[in-house]
């Protein structure tokens, strides 16, 4: 096994664990803005730390702070609207919606980054929909339809939300953005989005001890998911790697089930098929 994939596979290990906690944070009424706001405050530390520690230079150049600021602010809605849906959905199906993020990827870099779009990508879309459509259709009841579609609805939006984050981090590195500097104003735009959030859409600013548990142990994940997600690019193919990382959903459906938050069905085992199967196709593999 390569250092690529290794590094991958560590990145879907913690970005399941991250959508399970994010789902028992969310459910328990807490602030959404603050623990997005705690956790861009850990994980500007600790990227600036790694800075100091490996001796890497932080560099501030035009396309490192515009595609850098606009990373930031999408990666932060990203979050904030799948803690929104994650609500009212099960972890299953808000972190597959999400992590077929690589299906907004493909259109938006057809669009703005001139990428070829062929027959085995619109495939690839097809059977992703698809895996959507056999969670949804587990979730319908007659008493919350509406209420559901509209979550669908904001995982979607996350879902587009998250892909223009990676299309927009690719185009800072085609004009010579700096890696580590982008990576700290992505965590920074946490802080502000967070604080943002927390004041206006919630109108509470309160931190509690539990608030600090989920934050702290939040920020562990996202710290890790990010920097093992650039080894593995460092050190594998992004086909390969960027689509086993996406993966994450299936941990994190073993995971919701182990812990008795959801029930395996068969709908949701032909769900997950299709979305890897999904995925696989768009990264041509």
């Amino acid at each position: 096994m390569s250092y690529g994939v290794g590094f991958a596979l560590l990145c879907l290990l913690l970005t399941g664990c991250n959508d399970v906690l994010f789902k028992r944070y969310s459910t328990r009424g807490h602030s959404r803005g603050m623990l997005i706001l705690g956790v861009g405050l850990i994980w500007t530390f600790a990227q600036w730390s790694l800075a100091q520690i490996q001796e890497t230079p932080i560099e501030f150049n035009n396309a490192t702070l515009i595609f850098g600021l606009m990373a930031g602010a999408f990666v932060t809605l990203s979050n904030l609207l799948l803690l929104e849906s994650l609500r009212h959905i099960e972890v299953s199906l808000g972190a597959t919606i999400y992590r077929l993020n690589t299906i907004g990827v493909i259109l938006l870099s057809f669009v703005f980054l001139n990428e070829p779009f062929g027959w085995f990508k619109g495939f690839g879309i097809l059977i992703g929909l698809i895996a959507v459509l056999f969670l949804y259709q587990g979730e319908i009841s007659s008493s919350n339809q509406k209420q559901l579609l509209f979550f669908v609805g904001l995982a979607v939006v996350a879902s587009f939300f998250r892909a223009a984050f990676g299309v927009s981090t690719k185009a800072g590195f085609l004009e010579g953005a700096d890696r580590n500097s982008m990576l700290l104003i992505i965590s920074s735009s946490w802080i502000v989005g967070g604080a943002v959030y927390a004041l206006w859409r919630e109108r509470r600013f309160r931190i509690t001890w539990e608030k600090t548990r989920f934050i702290c142990l939040s920020s562990f994940l996202v710290v890790g998911v990010t920097n093992f997600l650039m080894l593995a690019l460092q050190y594998g193919d992004a086909s390969i790697v960027i689509p086993i990382a996406n993966m994450s959903f299936v941990i994190a459906l073993l995971l919701s089930v182990t812990l008795k938050m959801e029930t395996f069905t068969t709908a949701k085992m032909w769900a997950m098929a299709f979305a890897i199967v999904s995925i696989l196709c768009l990264a041509k593999l």
